[in-house]
Formats: structure tokens, C-alpha cells, sequence
């Protein structure tokens, strides 16, 4: 990377040369020409520092043309997007702690998705700490939930059931992963990573949209009988937890490989596949599935009733202590406020309905 420098140095140089001899015209072209070059090459600065060794990455060879030290700018600004090359490693009252899925550096987000800092995890944390002193926030306590969203979706999908789950008292982590960079079992790192993070928590539940379901049950594979028993009650929203019969359908499609990634081509139904291998929790869990109320649904490519992307015959895994249907779309479904409702009614009693009643799916 120093020679890239050193190259853009003496591009520089010529270019001036360049210009003076054959007029303003050739000079402007030469400005942009630099210009774009910079913008190419800044991004790879503001990562570079002293080498850590959390960022496995940088200790590989891969950036062994950087220089060993470079200045650390650090501006307080919100995100802007780029949801789907971060990864949550803990969470403190609303405070995150992300990974970078290329570059493998940290950075901490406040409340309100404002960077505080960036660097290794450890630099992270001490920042973290200090906040935590500065604003005196104790140890956390009580239940908390945290939302699992879909494939190419993030935590903003979640906006409306955070404000009523944080309104009935719950600490709510609204969790963010990479959902289209990796596979479900390395995004399920994440997870136990954030799970881990909830120290003081009593009671932990989950809410979880589309392909988040499978990714608790990818947690569960990874911990086995290890998974951390604070977990009391799952809701799956919409989980093709059979496989999703579209998923087959466009697998091949070089568009669908390109924007769902390695994880969209494990959701298709395979007897063979990933999902097939996934455990059943052995805590509550309770299905809600979209649907259409026809024999056809919405989508003819999808055999029997469904939301469009989703089979309802493809979301009921046996053993679910409770199972529901709303007349909605696949994703809208995390918003719809029958969702919404029944999700935190069975957080808290065990039941969809408000009579009590449950529709369990047998094993």
C-alpha cells in the first residue's frame, strides 16, 4: 500500500508536467484522474494502525505494504448504511460493538448509531468502559430480547416491535449480521458472540424473521447442549424452517447468488442440505407464518398457501408449542401489528392467542 502512495506521488508530479506542457484542458483531466485515485485508495487509511492482534486479517501478509503506523482520524458521525459487512459482538444498553466482515477491524456504535470509535476490540471495549463511567450506567438486569432479522434485511426491519417490547420493560438488543456474506453457521458467531456480551441479563427470548430463525437454530448447533441457558421462549417469524421452495427455484440464478451470497443457496429444500441438519430447540418456541388463506396463496411457484416467498407448509417444524397465521406478505410481516401483538403475547404467557388456546405443531 506504501508504494500505491508513492506511485500517486509521482503521478502527481507528472501530471503537473504533463498539463503545463499541453494546456488547462489536459491539467483538469489529470485532477480528476487523482481525485478518483484518492478516493480509491482513503478507505484502506482510515483502517490501517498499529497491527493488532484481533484483526487476523492484517497479520496475514495481506497488508504488509502498509506502513506500521498511520493516524487514527476518528469523527463522531452517524452510519450510513453498509448493514450487510457488520457483525454485532456485544451489546451494553444499547451501545454495539461491531465487526467488520472484510477487514476484520471493530468499531463502537452509540444508541442512536453514532460511531464513538474504531480499531481493535479491545480499543472498542476501553472506550465502551469509559463511556459506561462517564454516564454511569449499571449493570444490566431483567429479560431481554433480541431480534434476529432475515436475509439481506437489518435490525431497522425490527423499528416498530423494539418500541413495544422496550415499552413492556424489555431490554431489547437489536442484533445486525453480515446475512449475505456468509454462511449461517459463521453468522451464527455473531450471535453467540452477542449472547455471550448480555451479562447481568436473567431471562433471554428471541423474536426472529425469515432466515434469523435458522440462525438460533445454527446457534444451537454450534453450542449443542453448551447454548446458554437464560434463554427461555423463541418466536419464528415467516422461518422457512423446511427449506424455501423459491430459494430451489433461483439458486441457480447468477443475480440470486450474487445478492443473497453463500446463505441463500443453503436455504434451499434438501434433504441433504444445511437446514435439514439444524437441531430443533428444546426450549418454547412458537411459528408464525404469512399467508394468503387459499389453497394456491400468493405465489404459484410456491406449491399450496403462502406469503409470497415462504411456504406455510415449509415453516412448521414439529415440536413448536404454538403456531399462527397472518394474512400477510413475507416482508411486511416483522411490521404487521397481528405479529407484533401475538410475538410479544407468547413471550409472555407461552401462547399466540389471548384466550390461551395453542395450536401445537406434534413431533
Amino acid at each position: 500500500m506504501a508504494e500505491l502512495f508513492r506511485i500517486g506521488v509521482s503521478f502527481h508530479h507528472q501530471s503537473r508536467q504533463l498539463a503545463v506542457c499541453q494546456g488547462s484542458r489536459v491539467q483538469m483531466k489529470m485532477k480528476i484522474a487523482l481525485v478518483f485515485g484518492s478516493l480509491l485508495v482513503s478507505p484502506w487509511v482510515l483502517f490501517a494502525q498499529d497491527t493488532p492482534q484481533e484483526n487476523s486479517l492484517f497479520d496475514q501478509g495481506s497488508f504488509t505494504v502498509m506502513p506500521k503506523k498511520l493516524p487514527k482520524f476518528q469523527i463522531d458521525i452517524k452510519t450510513m448504511g453498509g448493514r450487510q459487512f457488520w457483525g454485532d459482538v456485544q451489546f451494553f444498553h444499547g451501545y454495539r460493538i461491531q465487526q467488520n466482515v472484510l477487514t476484520k477491524h471493530h468499531r463502537l456504535l452509540d444508541p442512536d448509531d453514532v460511531r464513538r470509535t474504531w480499531g481493535t476490540l479491545k480499543e472498542c471495549q476501553s472506550e465502551l468502559a469509559k463511556i459506561s463511567a462517564k454516564k454511569h450506567l449499571d449493570r444490566m438486569s431483567g429479560k431481554a430480547v433480541i431480534l434476529v432479522h432475515g436475509i439481506i434485511r437489518s435490525s431497522k426491519s425490527f423499528a416498530k416491535m423494539k418500541t413495544v417490547l422496550e415499552n413492556e420493560g424489555y431490554t431489547v438488543v437489536s442484533f445486525d449480521y453480515p446475512s449475505t456474506r456468509m454462511t449461517m453457521a459463521d453468522s451464527a458467531d455473531y450471535l453467540a458472540k452477542t449472547i455471550n456480551s448480555l451479562e447481568g441479563i436473567d431471562q433471554i427470548d428471541l423474536v426472529c424473521h425469515s432466515m434469523g430463525g435458522l440462525l438460533v437454530r445454527a446457534y444451537l448447533q454450534r453450542d449443542k447442549a453448551n447454548y446458554d441457558k437464560r434463554i427461555g421462549r423463541l418466536v419464528m417469524v415467516a422461518t422457512p424452517n423446511l427449506g424455501a421452495e423459491m430459494a430451489n427455484v433461483m439458486q441457480k440464478n447468477l443475480a440470486y447468488q450474487w445478492v443473497f451470497g453463500p446463505a441463500g443457496q443453503e436455504l434451499v429444500k434438501d434433504q441433504d442440505g444445511a437446514i435439514a441438519e439444524l437441531p430443533t430447540p428444546d426450549f418454547e418456541f412458537g411459528i408464525i407464518a404469512g399467508a394468503k388463506g387459499t389453497n394456491t396463496g400468493w405465489n404459484p411457484l410456491i406449491p399450496g398457501d403462502d406469503d409470497g416467498t415462504v411456504s406455510v407448509a415449509s415453516t412448521k417444524l414439529p415440536g413448536a408449542k404454538d403456531f399462527k397465521t397472518i394474512p400477510a406478505l413475507h416482508s411486511f410481516m416483522i411490521e404487521d401489528l397481528k405479529t407484533i401483538d401475538a410475538s410479544t403475547r407468547f413471550l409472555k404467557t407461552g401462547c399466540f392467542r389471548e384466550n390461551g388456546v395453542c395450536v401445537p405443531i406434534k413431533k
